[in-house]
């Protein structure tokens, strides 16, 4: 019987070096090589900056390398989301836009810089934060069946103070309008802050506001808690009502930040991206930190992520195309 040969030395010695070196080619290209930039369409201080500062950490731990927090303020996130869009597709620049910038801005804007569709890949919705309708004490309704009755007895007597033209929070009064049958003038002030003040100094009749922003109100007089724009009731306020409980069936409206990346960014990287921040979003003291300011965890898939953006730009288009608002 013929005794097997053994491997040339030559072949061996190569065989050797293949294997040595395959270590270092996965670890040289493996994701993420380097810093992470993490661009924010808002500027320091607000939602979108605060989600990202408390992710960081946590999200570094996993990936292995620091995430780098840039702002991009201004147009209603389009500078910064046009920013990442233009980025190189390798995963090493990430988003943090709202809806505006996600799903609202394309039906408001004359032009847009970049198409969500073509140009971005969804990672994971990040978080959302519902809203609060709050009556000044002047108004003296306490209940939003009250407002209902009072809203529609006065077509176009009743003021609301929101946080700008073309925000989540002035979008939400014009899906309550819609949907009840109402007809209220809109006051839009520079964020939530300052329409939550109209309001308890009695220049609003309204406001439509963030949670953050009444967390402290809950159960004095400054402000009538009417109702809030989940489709349940939620754990931070637990004695205020749904609009969808209180008299508008089917009504749900939440401001959100969700994470994406450039198109054509490896799926790998979308995948490990995906679970990093996922994660890191499922921890409970994520979880608590984020509900301590008024903002609800919501991690989910890529493929959630990415039909959610299209359930809600159809959703908003539809609102502000009957609504006639614009912003140039």
């Amino acid at each position: 019987m013929d005794t097997p040969r053994p491997w040339p030395r030559r072949a061996a010695l190569g065989a050797l070096g293949a294997a040595l070196a395959a270590p270092r080619a996965r670890a040289q290209g493996a994701f993420p090589s380097r810093p992470i930039r993490l661009v924010v369409t808002f500027p320091p201080g607000g939602s979108s900056d605060v989600i990202g500062r408390i992710l960081a950490p946590r999200v570094e731990a996993r990936l292995g390398q620091p995430l780098v927090i840039d702002n991009r303020p201004g147009a209603g996130g389009n500078i910064g989301m046009d920013a990442v869009a233009k980025a190189a597709p390798d995963g090493h620049t990430l988003g943090v836009g709202a809806a505006g910038a996600l799903a609202v801005n394309p039906s408001l804007y004359p032009s847009m810089p970049y198409d969500v569709a073509r140009d971005l890949a969804p990672v994971t919705l990040l978080a959302g934060i519902p809203f609060v309708l709050v009556a000044s004490p002047r108004l003296g309704l306490r209940t939003l069946p009250d407002l209902l009755a009072a809203a529609r007895a006065r077509p176009g007597a009743l003021t609301v103070a929101h946080g700008g033209n073309g925000t989540a929070m002035h979008l939400s009064t014009e899906l309550l309008n819609q949907m009840a049958g109402l007809r209220t003038e809109g006051v839009p002030f520079r964020g939530s802050a300052p329409a939550l003040t109209a309001a308890v100094a009695g220049q609003t009749d309204l406001a439509m506001v963030d949670l953050t922003s009444v967390s402290g109100l809950a159960g004095t007089d400054q402000v009538a808690l009417l109702g809030v724009t989940t489709a349940r009731r939620i754990a931070g306020l637990p004695e205020v009502p749904s609009f969808a409980e209180a008299g508008v069936p089917g009504y749900e409206s939440i401001g959100w930040f969700g994470l994406v990346a450039p198109a054509r960014t490896p799926p790998a990287a979308v995948a490990a991206l995906n679970a990093a921040f996922t994660a890191a979003l499922r921890e409970p003291e994520t979880v608590s930190r984020l509900e301590a300011i008024g903002i609800l965890a919501q991690p989910g898939t890529t493929e959630e992520f990415a039909a959610f953006i299209r359930d809600e730009t159809a959703k908003w288009a539809g609102v502000i195309r009957a609504a006639g608002t614009k912003v140039e």
